[in-house]
């Protein structure tokens, strides 16, 4: 019970003052080591050698041979994953409130290529979706370099993170976004999870990263536009990198706990509309380790998106007040590595004049199959003055619930 508390109230202290592709198994096969040797409880969230991994720019090699040369060291072969994805799930205030998805038709059909291209640089591609490459120089025992991306709706944090709160839309609790909000779109699921989420950072970004990392942390200071994908046009502001992203994260223990802190800042012009800027600031925190010998995490957020300036558009609140969301989520592993029971809630403003509330309760499960097969059980009911009819009918996605499974090979 003592570390119960412990651990809630270094969340909340922290909060007070202050598709991913790692999870597919490209690095499986280049490292030969099992999926959970880097993740926590399930994909995607990240432990501490998934970050070590990652940090290195994916270039630890393992069991896999290796082509090597003058100023040449590649696997190989060339590494492949695919996830897929189908689901059930229904949704309030909806024409057709069941529905199903199956791979390629609703449900994801994703194929990655990826590793290492040498000692100090890696690669990452969602084929016609998102790319990276990273090429991050060993420093002492730190690794510092850039990383150059584009992506269609991770946003510019899939650039480079290592935490789990949901700063990069691919490393979050509930691998399922679900389907509706009340403003429209997408993510009903991971907004109750996530400040960064909810504030809809994780749109498309194309860019380019600075960053330096070691095991204390990192830090990631990008320029990138508010496109991505493939393939980028001249019309669509290729060339162009108008908005910045400052992002500092630290690691530590606390109290026995794999501890995480950081700061997510988003400014600058969009480049894409005249006026058109992105403004938000997101603290986050996570606390990962055992509580009564179960496999425990403990995930906090707090962001605020301000009101644009006279002639300004900030896309990321369209309202005439701030727009804030305060996420917390905890997830036990209550058969160790095999299912995870996981809630969550959100205190939101969403910058509306007369702005009553948007919250959120979320309630969910994880069983995995198999280390590469997940399922997962997410019900979230929305409330607050966002939530309230409007003449007799009720906005669509007050209520969901979404029965997913996920499988990647």
């Amino acid at each position: 019970m003592k570390k119960i508390v412990l651990s809630l109230a270094g969340v909340m202290a922290a909060v007070a003052f202050a598709p991913e592709a790692s999870a597919v198994p490209v690095f499986a096969r280049q490292t030969g080591m099992a999926c959970s040797a880097c993740h926590f409880q399930h994909f995607p969230l990240l432990n501490g050698f998934g970050r070590a991994f990652k940090s290195a720019g994916f270039t630890m090699m393992g069991a896999q041979g290796k082509v090597e040369g003058d100023h040449l060291d590649i696997p190989d072969r060339l590494n492949m994953g695919i996830l897929t994805t189908m689901r059930y799930e229904t949704v309030s205030g909806t024409p057709n409130a069941a529905r199903y998805t199956v791979p390629s038709s609703g449900g994801e059909t994703a194929i990655f290529l990826g590793g290492r291209i040498s000692e100090f640089a890696g690669f990452l591609s969602e084929i016609a979706g998102a790319a990276k490459l990273a090429v991050l120089f060993p420093v002492a025992d730190a690794r510092v370099g850039f990383v150059a991306h584009t992506s269609g709706g991770q946003g510019v944090a899939y650039s480079f993170e290592t935490q789990n709160t949901g700063a990069a839309n691919t490393h979050k609790t509930s691998f399922y976004n679900g389907s509706k909000t009340a403003n429209g779109g997408a993510g009903n699921h991971t907004n109750v999870t996530s400040a960064s989420q909810y504030l809809a950072t994780n749109g498309a970004a194309t860019g380019i990263s600075l960053v330096a990392n070691n095991s204390m942390g990192f830090v990631n200071i990008g320029k990138f536009i508010s496109v991505g994908g493939s393939p980028l046009t001249p019309g669509a502001g290729a060339g162009q990198l108008p908005t910045t992203y400052a992002r500092v994260a630290a690691n530590m223990d606390v109290a026995g706990f794999d501890a995480g802190f950081g700061i997510q800042n988003f400014s600058g012009f969009t480049g894409t509309v005249p006026g058109q800027v992105m403004k938000a600031t997101i603290i986050d925190a996570q606390l990962q380790g055992e509580v009564a010998d179960l496999p425990a995490g403990f995930y906090a957020s707090y962001g605020s998106a301000p009101v644009a300036k006279v002639g300004e558009i900030n896309v990321l609140n369209a309202g005439t007040n701030a727009r804030r969301s305060l996420n917390v989520v905890g997830e036990i592993g209550v058969i160790p590595h095999i299912a995870t029971v996981i809630a969550g809630v959100r205190m939101a403003k969403t910058g509306a004049a007369v702005d009553g509330g948007d919250n959120g309760l979320m309630l969910g499960a994880t069983y995995e199959l198999a280390q590469n097969i997940e399922l997962s059980l997410t019900h979230t009911r929305n409330s607050g003055a966002a939530w309230n009819a409007v003449g007799g009918v009720t906005p669509a996605g007050k209520t969901e619930t979404g029965l997913m499974m996920e499988a990647l090979f």
